[in-house]
């Protein structure tokens, strides 16, 4: 079936196809396009080679330099007060272990009463934190170095007497609400 079906399409356009011989000279023409089309791919190919090395080239310098950044970074403060002076690096280890023995003492006693001052404290340790690393970079930028060196261990001082007072004012806080307990239960 379908092939009477192309047979009767092929009779229908038996007088339509186009049986003309082409003209003289379309071989050479053709031959002429086709080697035109062919120098024009190889210059092309030639300009992108060229180019290939040099980009390849910037990629791995850009990789490079990312990866020297990532993997040199400068000393951090502490370091460089350390090469200043070791002694305080391990003055600083021990007065920042003792200060944070405290603050945990001093937030399991936190009530509602203690709250506040709890908070506050808090803040004023911010503070002279905040200070304390102003000194260090004092100290980088060159300053006199016995004079900073002991204002930095005044100011560690300083922060644990603040956590000594607060937590005498807290036993202070928690024997008051027990005797005013004791009193409105007796």
């Amino acid at each position: 079936m379908e092939v009477d079906h192309i047979e009767k399409l092929f009779e229908e356009l038996k007088d339509s196809f186009d049986t003309a011989e082409p003209a003289d000279g379309h071989r050479l023409r053709f031959l002429a396009k086709l080697e035109a089309t062919s120098k024009a791919s190889t210059k092309t190919k030639r300009n992108l080679f060229g180019w290939k090395p040099l980009s390849i080239a910037a990629a791995v310098l850009i990789l490079c330099s990312l990866g020297f950044n990532f993997l040199y970074t400068s000393p951090s403060v502490q370091q460089q007060v350390s090469k200043i002076s070791p002694e305080i690096s391990n003055t600083e280890n021990y007065f920042a272990s003792v200060i944070e023995d405290q603050v945990k003492k001093m937030q399991k006693e936190s009530t509602p009463e203690t709250q506040k001052l709890i908070a506050d404290t808090m803040t004023q340790l911010r503070n002279l934190d905040n200070d304390y690393k102003k000194m260090e970079q004092d100290l980088l930028d060159g300053g006199n170095s016995k004079l900073i060196l002991s204002a930095m261990i005044t100011n560690f001082q300083t922060r644990i007497d603040l956590l000594n007072e607060v937590l005498e004012q807290i036993e202070e806080i928690k024997n008051f609400k027990n005797y005013e307990n004791e009193n409105i239960t007796a």
